[in-house]
């Protein structure tokens, strides 16, 4: 009876271990920007795109994704991203984030991170 106990939970435990890997793959990476101003109120109609280097964000080239704009509040959300650091370019007329909160943290697999952007 011992050693059936034992080889259950030791069966639990696999399909418990298994599921967890496989919901990290099956749920997908996304990034969602939200930016405000110098005031700290949301910006709407600012256009986002990220870049995978430093030097390609400076340069503006071999962007990692489309120009998204931001809704009324702010806000975009990029999906099936890749989990690395990203580094982001924000633009509303003659304001920008250059120099400030260019860079995000490496993605979390599997979950919505979430990142503030202000731009003056």
């Amino acid at each position: 009876m011992k050693k059936s106990k034992q080889l259950l939970f030791g069966l639990m435990l696999a399909s418990t271990a298994l599921f967890s890997f496989s919901m990290i793959d099956v749920l997908p990476t996304s990034l969602k920007i939200t930016v405000l101003n110098e005031l700290g109120n949301p910006v709407g109609g600012a256009s986002v795109q990220l870049f995978t280097t430093d030097a390609d964000y400076r340069a503006e080239e071999n962007a990692a994704s489309e120009v998204q704009l931001t809704d009324r509040k702010g806000r975009t959300t990029f999906k099936n991203m890749k989990p690395i650091v990203y580094f982001v370019n924000v633009e509303k007329g003659d304001k920008n984030n250059d120099g400030a909160g260019v860079q995000t943290d490496a993605l979390k697999p599997g979950l919505l991170n979430k990142v503030t952007i202000i731009i003056e």
